[in-house]
């Protein structure tokens, strides 16, 4: 679809979990999806823990959306300044990284990406699922609460 919305989502996406489906049916319900994802050594930088390997969570996310475009970004805001995208898909947690890249794009003259802001995808216990948790050992990748 030539007419199609550009839609932008940047993350890890470690441990690739049920928020990360919900999140990104979201953002291909909006239109066709170029994700930002994490190279290795800003995963570690910001996570401040192991993540797996670029090319496994890549290949996570190609098997969920394989029509997604995904691009390797080595800074919050990667590419997302420069390409034109009609939405920037966050959750509550990154919504301040899309203020910013649209603060960035205002400064040099290019127009504000509408932001869309997705809420946590919950696990049983109420609680967000996150790949922390599930590090962690809590809950398992569907939100399930581990008991030990």
């Amino acid at each position: 679809m030539t007419n199609e919305k550009r839609v932008v989502v940047g993350g890890t996406f470690d441990s690739f979990h049920k928020g990360h489906r919900g999140f990104l049916e979201k953002a291909s319900s909006l239109g066709s999806v170029k994700i930002g994802l994490t190279s290795d050594q800003m995963a570690k930088e910001t996570k401040g823990v192991e993540v797996e390997p670029f090319e496994d969570r890549r290949k996570h996310l190609l098997e969920f959306l394989p029509s997604a475009e995904i691009e390797e970004i080595t800074d919050p805001v990667g590419f997302a300044t420069i390409e034109d995208f009609y939405y920037i898909v966050v959750s509550p947690e990154t919504r301040n990284r899309a203020e910013r890249i649209n603060e960035e794009r205002r400064n040099s003259g290019k127009e504000e990406i509408e932001i869309v802001e997705m809420e946590f995808v919950l696990a049983e216990d109420g609680e967000p699922i996150s790949s922390t948790r599930i590090r962690e050992g809590d809950i398992d990748k569907e939100g399930k609460v581990i008991n030990r």
